[in-house]
């Protein structure tokens, strides 16, 4: 997922900086991801989520206990699997290579097709990104978090 992440900012020609807060995010996101629900409740004011997505906010909380204060990598890490409206460009771009990351293993035809156009149809990809995270949620009948209905909302307006 950096690496994806890098090659987007680097066809986008962000600052070395800006680049390595990609990498970092990529490389982050996901750090809880093993540790039980139970054991990340007590990482701090975590949403009222289901269990499998509070490694996101739970990596937030522990990555600014450690003096993290990059506001919008920390919203794009707490963030990644839900999205949020006020996402900037890394939130955006983390929360869809989340979703297109060629290691994952479903609708690789399709994710194929979203990741090759990218990162020049950025807001035609995040949108087709959203809408398929979402479909996902309604066709297993899955509790859709608030966030991602205002984050659709604030893509499509």
């Amino acid at each position: 997922m950096a690496r994806l992440l890098d090659r987007w900012a680097g066809a986008l020609d962000l600052p070395s900086r800006d680049r390595r807060r990609w990498r970092a995010a990529g490389l982050l996101h996901d750090a809880l991801r093993d540790a039980s629900p139970d054991e990340l409740r007590g990482a701090g004011q975590l949403p009222d989520w289901p269990g499998p997505l509070l490694h996101a906010p739970a990596c937030a909380e522990r990555l600014r206990g450690e003096g993290v204060d990059d506001e919008p990598l920390l919203l794009a890490v707490s963030h990644h699997p839900v999205g949020h409206p006020d996402f900037g460009p890394l939130g955006d771009h983390l929360y869809m290579a989340d979703y297109l990351d060629p290691g994952r293993d479903f609708a690789r035809e399709r994710r194929a097709e979203l990741r090759d156009r990218m990162p020049e149809e950025r807001d035609r990809v995040l949108v087709s990104v959203v809408a398929a995270r979402i479909e996902h949620l309604l066709e297993r009948k899955s509790f859709l978090v608030p966030e991602s209905v205002h984050y659709w909302n604030s893509r499509v307006a």
